[in-house]
């Protein structure tokens, strides 16, 4: 009897052949890869104990509805922290900064089940992307999660840390991509999470806790130079801006004659207080005073054809406000395509080096970022972005370290309208006030700016290096 073999030329982790005896409940490809059986292999060769074997008890969340917002959620000062995704990291420690909150009747009644505490080990379950990122919560906290996230209590601090710093490397990773099912969707049901095995050795939790200190001081020292950025320009440009009012009511309650709303909106936002006087201390600038539509060439829209850009690889590059990074840089991950066809018809809208997106509507209003690679240039964008560019006697990069600017991204978000959906038009975009210094001025603040933001990029990669190190020492440990 003949035997059927595979072309050594293929890929064996994409095409391979499975004697049916192998088989086991699943029929999905994915789970029976080479490498991930391999691995897995070698792991279970260790005789480690299953991640069910350290819970004391599993609870997944549930998230609140949004249209009902005044009665689930909350703020800062009030509220109880609501954990997604998001705020779990693969340095197994919770990201706080952009955290959403619900009140404490939401907290103790609704998602009672789901209450997290010091020292709970939090995982993602179900979402794209690395599966099974797990974080602990800090000492003190008190949060809740939604449904793409479980909480398990284990039997101390230490067990949870020991369990997240597996989770996160890149073996334990694997082990629990394999166990995910799902298409678009990918998910670890609990038998299956809890069936991953975990291999305890101090010595990942040591590389991991250092890691996670190298990581928090480079990310300190990157904030602190993107931090002083705005100082710089407002020394630079001769500005003052104005003490922020408390938030009281007397401070926002103000008065505006008809003649000063006339031809205007009618909103009370538009005509706070504050907004008028960062206007003003803009105006006060030792150099003079242009707006935006005066020093561009050309400002324009985006669009798509009907149903959307496409992930498949080929065609133009759509670039829209998710490419946009916090260094003002275009940085594209997720990849979308439109046809060649569709982008002749709105050439207009064609990338230039050095030209500027701006993210017109959105939660990300106001982002601003520059082309500053080739190899986003002659692509072009979708329609949530504004492309700008200049005229002759600007320095792009001067004028988008400008909008970036805290100052300047306030009286952007007083140009904003809409209740829904939310954005800023081309015309009210036009009439945005900018300090014009001559040209060799523009090149020096824009060179000393760049120079900042280099350096903490660099602390950034330095980051990821870092990353990349402790998971081989880690996979080294583990497999050795």
């Amino acid at each position: 009897m003949n035997t059927f073999t595979i072309s050594k030329t293929l890929n064996k982790n994409k095409v391979f052949i499975l004697q049916k005896n192998a088989l086991e409940k699943r029929l999905d490809p994915f789970f029976y890869v080479p490498e991930l059986l391999e691995l897995e292999k070698k792991v279970l060769a260790k005789k480690p104990e299953k991640l069910r074997d350290y819970v004391v008890s599993i609870a997944s969340g549930s998230t609140p509805k949004r249209a009902e917002e005044e009665k689930y959620y909350s703020d800062a000062a009030n509220g109880i922290p609501f954990l997604r995704v998001q705020n779990l990291s693969v340095a197994g420690i919770l990201k706080l900064e952009k955290v959403k909150y619900i009140n404490t009747e939401t907290h103790n009644g609704l998602l009672k089940r789901s209450q997290v505490a010091e020292g709970d080990l939090l995982v993602k379950i179900t979402g794209v992307g690395r599966m099974a990122i797990a974080s602990v919560a800090p000492k003190g906290f008190i949060g809740n999660i939604n449904q793409h996230v479980c909480v398990i209590k284990t039997k101390s601090r230490k067990v949870s840390e020991t369990l997240a710093s597996f989770l996160n490397s890149d073996i334990g990773e694997k082990l629990a991509s394999r166990r995910s099912t799902g298409g678009t969707r990918p998910a670890l049901d609990y038998p299956a999470l809890l069936s991953i095995p975990i291999i305890e050795d101090e010595r990942i939790v040591k590389i991991k806790k250092e890691l996670v200190k190298q990581k928090t001081a480079n990310e300190q020292k990157a904030e602190k130079l993107l931090a002083s950025i705005d100082g710089y320009l407002l020394k630079e440009l001769g500005i003052e801006l104005p003490k922020k009012q408390e938030n009281t009511i007397d401070n926002r309650m103000f008065v505006r004659s008809i003649k000063e709303v006339s031809g205007s909106r009618f909103d009370p936002f538009y005509h706070t207080s504050y907004f008028n006087e960062i206007e003003n201390s803009i105006k006060s600038s030792i150099f003079k005073i242009n707006i935006l539509k005066n020093i561009l060439s050309y400002i324009e829209s985006g669009s798509r054809p009907k149903g959307g850009a496409s992930k498949k690889n080929n065609g133009i590059l759509s670039l829209g406000g998710e490419h946009v990074n916090n260094f003002c840089e275009i940085e594209v991950k997720k990849a979308k395509y439109i046809p060649f066809e569709y982008h002749q018809n709105i050439i207009s809208t064609e990338t230039k080096l050095n030209d500027i997106i701006f993210v017109k509507d959105g939660a990300t209003t106001g982002k601003v970022g520059v082309i500053n690679k080739n190899e986003y240039a002659k692509q072009n964008i979708n329609e949530h972005v504004f492309l700008l560019r200049t005229i002759p006697i600007i320095n792009t990069f001067y004028l988008v370290n400008y909008l970036n600017s805290r100052f300047a991204q306030i009286i952007i978000k007083k140009l904003i309208t809409g209740a829904t959906v939310t954005g800023i038009t081309k015309d009210a975009l036009k009439l945005l006030l900018i300090p014009l210094p001559p040209k060799e001025k523009q090149d020096e603040i824009a060179n000393h700016i760049t120079a900042i933001r280099k350096q903490a990029q660099a602390l950034k990669d330095k980051t990821k290096d870092l990353i990349i190190k402790s998971n081989a020492a880690i996979e080294r440990i583990l497999l050795n």
